[in-house]
């Protein structure tokens, strides 16, 4: 692709995210991970977060994922999708795939401070898993 990379598009009217494109040519050998270029820039609303997901059909067919996928409304650099093949064979990307999608939301930013003790709820420190399957 030449000039600035592919705007984020809408596949559909019920689409929450927005495609994003490789803007260049990777291999991802099984269980590598790189940090693939949109050629984009974007300015997130003051009071938003831009996150990128992965795109379902990656996922289920060949074990595509995205990672740290948090994108600051202060940020102004290019968007790059950081995927990791967790499939078995080696996954080809070619510049104007479809390779994550971006959502846009509303942030609430919190004030965070110590406290003796925290309210007691009738999952206490129950973590991974234990509210059942």
């Amino acid at each position: 692709m030449d000039g600035a990379g592919k705007l984020p598009e809408y596949a559909s009217a019920g689409a929450a995210g927005a495609d994003l494109r490789a803007r260049e040519a990777v291999v991802l050998p099984p269980g590598a991970r790189a940090a693939v270029g949109t050629g984009i820039h974007v300015e997130i609303p003051a009071g938003h977060v831009g996150l990128v997901w992965p795109r379902s059909g990656l996922a289920v067919r060949n074990g595509i994922d995205t990672l740290a996928g948090v994108i600051d409304s202060d940020y102004r650099g290019e968007v790059r999708v950081v995927l990791v093949n967790h499939g078995e064979a080696e996954f080809r990307i070619e510049p104007g795939d479809r390779i994550g999608q971006l959502v846009v939301q509303p942030v609430a930013r919190a004030t965070f401070s110590r406290a003796p003790a925290l309210a007691a709820t009738s999952r206490g420190d129950g973590g991974f898993g234990s509210t059942g399957r």
